[in-house]
């Protein structure tokens, strides 16, 4: 499933919704659906918030795939290079909890079981992956 979406937080939630509805069509159980919107809707706002700066006018894409092992988000936007797999990791120190930011991209490192990133013709190109147990989805 194939999404065109516009840099609004609203669009965000619209890919959430229909990553929600298709994955209960799909029978995934309802905490990898929780883990799976977590991610979307974490790097998705980053993209819209950060990258096109919520620009109405500029769209990003998001790619749902449904595989018997696996299921694969991929993110493409064209704004400025952005690379969150080299992010450091943030600590869980209480001093650490008064730095603002990058607890996002924690959120999805705990909820993903790989994140890939590259950058090709201009686009981020950020692929989510959550492997599947046995009979998920079937």
């Amino acid at each position: 499933m194939d999404l065109e979406l516009h840099a609004t937080p609203e669009e965000v939630m619209r890919a959430v919704e229909t990553l929600q509805a298709y994955g209960q069509a799909q029978g995934l159980p309802e905490k990898t659906l929780f883990a799976l919107a977590l991610a979307l809707e974490e790097c998705g706002s980053n993209i819209v918030n950060h990258g096109l700066q919520r620009d109405a006018q500029k769209v990003f894409h998001v790619a749902l795939k449904h595989k018997p092992d696996n299921f694969v988000i991929e993110l493409r936007d064209r704004g400025p290079a952005f690379d969150p797999t080299a992010a450091v990791a943030r600590k869980s120190h209480a001093e650490d909890h008064d730095v603002p930011g990058g607890w996002g991209i924690e959120l999805v490192r705990r909820n993903m079981d790989e994140i890939q990133y590259r950058r090709e013709g201009g686009e981020n190109i950020l692929r989510l992956i959550k492997r599947l147990a046995t009979g998920d989805g079937k």
